[in-house]
């Protein structure tokens, strides 16, 4: 088992987590909203919808490396190329955040975790995401494929779980660094750019 390559998804699982995108937005405009206990049901709405997802993926992705390795570099491959084209989204993207409250309905703590768990489920973009992002990462010549992503589904579910909670419990801070400091958006922008170009050339590689 190589630790260095989970070590290396977890980083950058971190990093975009943090990174200014639709489902950490979200999560943070209903904690200004609503309050944190709103942000956190919907964090668990957002984060049990990748367990469907990772099952998706598992057996999917595992009977293709069983079939055809040449089929399975194919997909890497294309999951590179997709991963520079959100790094070109992004670079493309505004730099200012948007936390309007009023475009934000107040629903109940359940109303919000199915919402969560449904806006992630029936995302294409998130199935492809994990498509082009965690094949790179498969960690060992030994353990099953379907566990290893299983295993990547894991720690991609509980650092976003983590890191998304913590935007929930922080967010009147984060609005008000945000405020502060307008630089913010591009850091952050900029450190999403190089983290999906950093993951397209590991793939390659």
């Amino acid at each position: 088992m190589n630790y260095e390559i989970l070590f290396s998804f977890a980083l950058a699982t971190s990093i975009l987590a943090i990174s200014p995108g639709p489902d950490n937005i979200y999560v943070l405009v209903q904690s200004i909203s609503n309050g944190k206990s709103y942000g956190l049901a919907t964090v668990c709405g957002l984060i049990t919808g990748c367990v469907v997802h990772t099952t998706l993926l598992a057996f999917g992705i595992s009977a293709i490396i069983k079939a055809n390795e040449d089929l399975f570099f194919g997909i890497k491959v294309l999951g590179a190329l997709y991963l520079l084209y959100l790094a070109y989204k992004v670079y493309k993207s505004d730099t200012e955040l948007n936390l309007d409250k009023e475009a934000t309905p107040k629903k109940s703590l359940r109303g919000l975790f199915v919402q969560g768990f449904f806006m992630n489920v029936l995302n294409p973009k998130v199935t492809i995401f994990f498509l082009a992002f965690f094949p790179g990462f498969l960690f060992s010549d030994t353990i099953s494929t379907v566990y290893q992503f299983y295993i990547l589904g894991g720690v991609f579910m509980l650092v976003s779980f983590i890191i998304f909670s913590i935007i929930a419990m922080l967010a009147g801070q984060i609005k008000a660094y945000t405020l502060d400091y307008k630089n913010s958006g591009v850091v952050l922008k900029w450190l999403q750019i190089v983290v999906f170009i950093g993951i397209a050339i590991f793939i390659l590689l």
